[in-house]
């Protein structure tokens, strides 16, 4: 039952809203991935003796504890909380938060620019893991270039074994900027994610404004280049693709991708 709500939600809502219509603003938060932390995070939401008895051989994986910090390209930090407030058997709500695009004041002082609040973007929410690798989420951030969000996201784990995973994600963004003379908008879209032994993947992934009129479409991978128990270091690569009647929204497939360090606690 839970699965089939679940998929209904997940047509409406999913947190894959990263660099959505912002990029065209100039605005680039990294956004906390809610749906895809259900996959990774819902052992350490569980004692180990428990999770061994629902799900044997998925405490080879690695471990979340409460939570984690990772780079960015530009030298910037992400730092991602989830901390369990209730659990059952197969689900798990968490409070989770995150703030991303962290700043030092020595980076702002090298740039040559007067400190500003120090991150692109930063909020929280609560999230439901179910260990099939379904998730639900309700998540707000405060993007201080921009003004608020608030995002609803859903996933739906179609397959969740050892070897290999695939889940549908879906997710539903409404922006409330505070820049003058531009209006409420919302932002849809999905991903479809598959990761084999959790050391290579691929994410094919659509988003929709309609203010803008604009569809974003990106096709990604992912490879773990190193792993152990308290940190783990990823090399991301793909393309994405804008589609807009507006042309300085409309841009061509064009590549991106980086090296992504991940330090768990």
């Amino acid at each position: 039952m839970f699965s089939v709500h679940l998929f209904a939600l997940a047509l409406l809502a999913t947190a894959q809203a990263r660099y959505i219509a912002l990029q065209d603003l100039k605005i680039q938060p990294y956004v906390i991935d809610v749906a895809n932390l259900a996959q990774d995070d819902f052992e350490d939401a569980l004692s180990e003796h428990a999770f061994e008895s629902l799900h044997p051989g998925y405490l080879n994986r690695v471990r979340r504890q409460l939570g984690s910090v990772s780079t960015n390209p530009d030298g910037s930090a992400n730092l991602n909380l989830k901390v369990p407030i209730a659990r059952g058997e197969s689900n798990v709500l968490s409070a989770i938060g995150s703030a991303s695009g962290i700043q030092s004041a020595n980076a702002f002082r090298a740039a040559g620019v007067k400190p500003g609040p120090g991150y692109t973007a930063a909020g929280g929410g609560l999230a439901l893991d179910n260990i099939n690798g379904h998730g639900l989420s309700v998540t707000g951030q405060h993007i201080p270039s921009l003004g608020n969000q608030a995002t609803a996201a859903g996933r739906l784990g179609l397959i969740n074994t050892p070897d290999h995973k695939l889940g549908a994600n879906a997710f539903i963004t409404r922006t409330m900027p505070n820049i003058p003379n531009l209006p409420n908008f919302n932002t849809h879209g999905g991903s479809l994610d598959y990761t084999f032994k959790d050391k290579i993947g691929g994410s094919l992934g659509m988003a929709h404004t309609d203010l803008f009129k604009k569809t974003d479409y990106s096709a990604m991978g992912n490879l773990n280049l190193f792993r152990n128990p308290s940190s783990s270091l990823d090399l991301n690569a793909g393309w994405t693709k804008s589609q807009s009647p507006i042309p300085a929204f409309n841009h061509n497939w064009a590549p991106q991708g980086g090296l992504t360090f991940t330090k768990y606690f």
